[in-house]
C-alpha cells in the first residue's frame, strides 16, 4: 500500500474507533458492501466459467461484484441485529488469526467464541455496536501505525489494538445518550 493509503486507513480507522455508533449506518453499509464485493468477487469464476457472454463483456465484470456489494449492503442496511453479530463474530476470528496464525484449531475456536460473542451482541445492541466499531477501527488504525512505522515492536500490537479499542469505546460510551 502506498503512504497516502495507509494514512487513509489511519484517519478511517480512528473515525470509526471513536464515532462508530452515530456512524453506525454508513460504518454498516460499508462492511456489507465490502463483504458482498469479496464474495462477489469470488464468485465470479463461477460465472464466468458457466456464463461465457458475461465472461467476455468488461462492464459485466466491473458491474456484478459492484452490484453484489450494494444488494449485500442493502440487505444488511436493513438487518442491524444480523450485522453487529457477523461483525462481532468476524472481529474475533480476525484477531485471532493475527495473534494466533492460521490453523485449523485457532479458525475452529475463534469462530466459537466469535459465535458466543455475536450472540450476546445481538442481545445487547447499543453496547455491542460501541464496542465493535472502536474494534474495527482500532484493528485498521493500528495496521496503518505499524505499516507507518517500525519504532514499535510488533509484540506490542495486539496491546496497541486495545489501548486504541479501550479509548475509542470510552470516548463513544461518554458522547452517546443514554436513551439511544
Amino acid at each position: 500500500m502506498e503512504n497516502y493509503e495507509i494514512i487513509l486507513a489511519l484517519i478511517l480507522g480512528a473515525f470509526v474507533c471513536l464515532f462508530g455508533y452515530k456512524l453506525k449506518k454508513i460504518v454498516f453499509f460499508i462492511a456489507w458492501f465490502l463483504i458482498g464485493y469479496t464474495l462477489m468477487s469470488r464468485f465470479m469464476p463461477f460465472i464466468n466459467a458457466n456464463a461465457p457472454a458475461i465472461a467476455e463483456n468488461g462492464l459485466w465484470q466491473f458491474l456484478l461484484p459492484i452490484a453484489g456489494g450494494l444488494l449485500l449492503s442493502l440487505l444488511g442496511f436493513s438487518i442491524e441485529k444480523l450485522c453487529v453479530g457477523l461483525l462481532c463474530f468476524f472481529a474475533t476470528v480476525a484477531v485471532a488469526i493475527s495473534q494466533f496464525g492460521i490453523s485449523g484449531e485457532v479458525i475452529g475456536i475463534a469462530c466459537i467464541i466469535g459465535a458466543i460473542l455475536g450472540a450476546v451482541a445481538v442481545n445487547m445492541i447499543k453496547p455491542a455496536t460501541i464496542v465493535i466499531t472502536a474494534i474495527a477501527g482500532a484493528l485498521v488504525a493500528t495496521d496503518a501505525i505499524f505499516a507507518l512505522t517500525t519504532a514499535i515492536p510488533h509484540e506490542y500490537y495486539i496491546f496497541v489494538i486495545i489501548g486504541i479499542a479501550a479509548v475509542g469505546a470510552l470516548f463513544q460510551f461518554s458522547n452517546t445518550k443514554h436513551s439511544d
